[in-house]
């Protein structure tokens, strides 16, 4: 699972020497720092790895970490957020995978008629 935050980009995945805990990786430290905190945990380091950075999380506190993260979205627009609080040199690269991935745009999306939806049900 790869997980963009304000602070940064983690990929989440589960090692099959380690199955009991999620492997919680980053490209940089920072992405990591806010996790490692609630989880109480050491950020690891690998030079050999995809991801350099790494803590070894229970699931259920990388879902809380998740659930927390959502409860503080207070922004209106999440690009201009990353660029407030990490820079433009991580909200450079997170443009790019938003322009990547709006490649996989189905063909529905711009044809036809608008839906709008009630926030309130």
């Amino acid at each position: 699972m790869w997980v963009f935050t304000k602070n940064g980009f983690v990929s989440a995945v589960r090692k099959n020497e380690h199955p009991e805990v999620l492997a919680i990786r980053a490209r940089d430290r920072i992405s990591l720092e806010d996790l490692a905190a609630v989880a109480k945990v050491e950020i690891g380091k690998s030079t050999t790895g995809d991801y350099p950075y790494r803590v070894f999380v229970d699931p259920k506190v990388f879902a809380d970490w998740l659930a927390a993260e959502a409860m503080a979205i207070d922004y209106d627009n999440f690009k201009n957020e990353v660029a407030r609080t990490r820079g433009y040199g991580f909200a450079g690269p997170l443009s790019d995978v938003w322009a990547a991935m709006h490649d996989v745009t189905d063909a529905e999306a711009n044809n036809g008629e608008t839906h709008h939806v009630d926030p309130n049900g």
